[in-house]
């Protein structure tokens, strides 16, 4: 499986070029698209973390009436269709949008959503529950005892600062950056509807136009080296950033009373800032589009199915995939870094790629489905694997000895051990699998024919025509497709308690 998924990368890249007519050299547009893309992965990024601090610290120490349907909820963006996050952003930012018909009342000049700032803004709504989430995690590793202590010796906001947090986020913050920075760094739907013209091109959209507009491979192969490179940079980087794990662990699980005053307001601010960020787009998306949802054209419902068809697929090859890796992984480290490899190439590329090498054998429209499912699972193995092999890996030391000391053959240490620890982090790998493919607007924009468009797609088509109430009502169908395929997925595997 792992040789599959390198020679897949390298074969795709490799057919690219090899189709390039002639000798393709980077231009000032291309340049300009690469300076685009760092720029606005680095302020989405350092954003998404930043304002991410104070949320999850407020959540790690508050406990209150709703709070783990919150967490739930505060995650849906991330699980969202592109297209469904900014129709519900344009209806917060946009031109008549709340936000600006606010101003107007004060006389203030509207604001604009596209170029730069609208790229960054779409970016940190996606990615701040993200973030939140993997340094929540953080708060979680301090021991209660450190807390206990800190209190006893009198500690202030700052020392308590200085002595138990910083040095947990110095662990923390890395990783969510790195994560959050090739996220948006092969972002393509974002910068599609809210890039705003040249200037605000990323190279995975120069990548698409070089396809599509000017079929130029050869300056495409070399733009998705460019972007693997300013990958595997920030990965370089970020790593010798990151600091170990302490592996500091504690006995007592209650910890001491949370600081009132103003720290309680600040926290309930923080949280009722970040919830009102996340929920009111996506609510106007559910107000706009519910008078249209039951009216939507038969290539809405059309697209519906194709989109399915393809989720499904996908769950299947990304099961497949994390099955392996992850097993592969128990004790060795590189099918994690092969799994992060996943974010850093382009999918249009590996799309292409496949398309040009499944040409001389059979028609690739034929094919447009299948390998828009296969490019969609290998760009959802990084998140499975980061779920499946800690599980995996904690099972393994804690009862790899006692089920060798038991005669127990693989299979059996396979089904009575490891699949009962790793059923829900399984069942959460795969709906946040099938969630990410129903909303995928990448490679099929390429491909498919009439009739063949999935629903991202279709969607997008009818914004592009003006058709604002149906494109309205197919962003809510979107958005309940979306949920109700991870809930189900996530149940189905993970079991009914699965969300605990």
């Amino acid at each position: 499986m792992a040789a599959a998924l390198v020679l897949v990368n390298l074969g795709a890249l490799g057919a690219v070029i090899s189709r390039s007519e002639h000798g393709a050299t980077l231009g000032p547009a291309d340049w300009a698209a690469a300076r685009f893309t760092v720029t606005q992965a680095l302020w989405s990024a350092a954003l998404s973390v930043l304002l991410a601090i104070p949320v999850a610290r407020a959540l790690a120490r508050r406990r209150f009436f709703g709070r783990g349907l919150l967490v739930v909820l505060m995650g849906a963006p991330f699980i969202l269709p592109s297209l469904v996050a900014i129709t519900g952003l344009l209806a917060v930012f946009g031109r008549n949008g709340l936000f600006n018909e606010a101003l107007a009342l004060l006389g203030i000049a509207p604001i604009r959503i596209y170029g730069l700032h609208g790229v960054v803004l779409a970016h940190v709504f996606f990615n701040l529950p993200l973030s939140v989430r993997l340094i929540l995690q953080g708060w979680a590793r301090v021991p209660a005892e450190h807390q206990r202590l800190s209190a006893s010796l009198g500690f202030g906001a700052w020392a308590r600062f200085r002595h138990i947090e910083a040095p947990m986020l110095t662990r923390v913050v890395p990783g969510a950056l790195a994560v959050v920075f090739l996220i948006c760094l092969t972002s393509f739907a974002v910068a599609l509807i809210l890039g705003g013209g040249p200037r605000a091109t990323t190279l995975e959209l120069a990548i698409y136009q070089a396809f599509r507009f000017d079929f130029d491979l050869g300056r495409a192969a070399i733009l998705a080296l460019l972007q693997a490179a300013i990958g595997a940079a920030a990965l370089l980087i970020l790593a010798r950033l990151t600091l170990p794990d302490s592996g500091i662990s504690g006995l007592d699980r209650t910890a001491p009373p949370p600081p009132g005053g103003v720290a309680r307001l600040l926290d309930a601010c923080s949280i009722a800032m970040a919830a009102l960020f996340l929920m009111v787009p996506l609510t106007l998306v559910v107000l706009r589009g519910a008078p249209y949802i039951l009216g939507l054209p038969a290539p809405v419902w059309l697209a519906l199915w194709q989109s399915l068809k393809v989720a499904t697929l996908s769950v299947a090859l990304l099961a497949l995939m994390s099955a392996a890796l992850t097993l592969a992984g128990l004790h060795r480290r590189w099918p994690e870094g092969l799994g992060m490899a996943a974010l850093i190439a382009s999918p249009m590329v590996i799309g292409t790629g496949l398309f040009i090498l499944i040409h001389p054998i059979s028609d690739p429209a034929h094919w447009a489905l299948p390998v828009t499912a296969f490019v969609n699972a290998a760009m959802a193995l990084p998140f499975a694997l980061r779920a499946l092999l800690p599980a995996a890996r904690r099972a393994e030391a804690d009862f790899a000895r006692l089920s060798l000391s038991l005669g127990l053959s693989w299979r059996a240490h396979l089904r009575l051990v490891l699949w009962p620890r790793l059923r829900r982090p399984a069942g959460f790998a795969l709906a946040l699998g099938a969630a990410l493919s129903l909303g995928d607007l990448g490679v099929i924009v390429l491909f498919a024919q009439t009739g063949g468009e999935t629903l991202p797609m279709q969607m997008q088509r009818l914004m592009g025509a003006y058709r604002t109430g149906d494109a309205a009502g197919a962003a809510l169908l979107l958005l309940i497709v979306a949920l109700a395929g991870f809930v189900l997925v996530e149940r189905l595997i993970g079991g009914r308690n699965a969300d605990a």
